[in-house]
């Protein structure tokens, strides 16, 4: 049975949220300036400023939490094909990234 209504407050981590932060500045540093990438700007804006404030809990709306969810999922799958493919060292350095970025999405995105 399909829920009608979702809830979309969060409980984060100082580690999460130091994490995610750093995520979201860096998906604004490679969106910046480019006008077909306005409506992700403006999410990622705003979950950043969310994100910066002193909330312990952080209350996205349907629209941020679905584009984060989604620029998420994108990047754990792009690390995991990166870690296959590379050599030793750099698969070390990478895993503990995935890890983070995974674990962030089960236990807040999926369900």
């Amino acid at each position: 049975m399909k829920k009608f209504f979702q809830n979309y407050n969060y409980d984060f981590t100082k580690n999460e949220k130091k994490l995610l932060s750093s995520f979201c500045k860096q998906s604004l540093k490679q969106m910046e300036g480019e006008r077909q990438y306005f409506a992700e700007t403006k999410a990622f804006n705003s979950i950043l400023n969310k994100l910066e404030t002193d909330n312990e809990t952080i209350k996205f709306t349907k629209d941020e939490k679905t584009r984060l969810t989604f620029q998420l999922k994108q990047n754990v799958d792009y690390i995991k094909k990166q870690m296959n493919k590379s050599w030793f060292i750099k698969k070390w350095m990478m895993k503990s990234l995935h890890k983070q970025y995974s674990n962030i999405l089960d236990s807040h995105f999926r369900g």
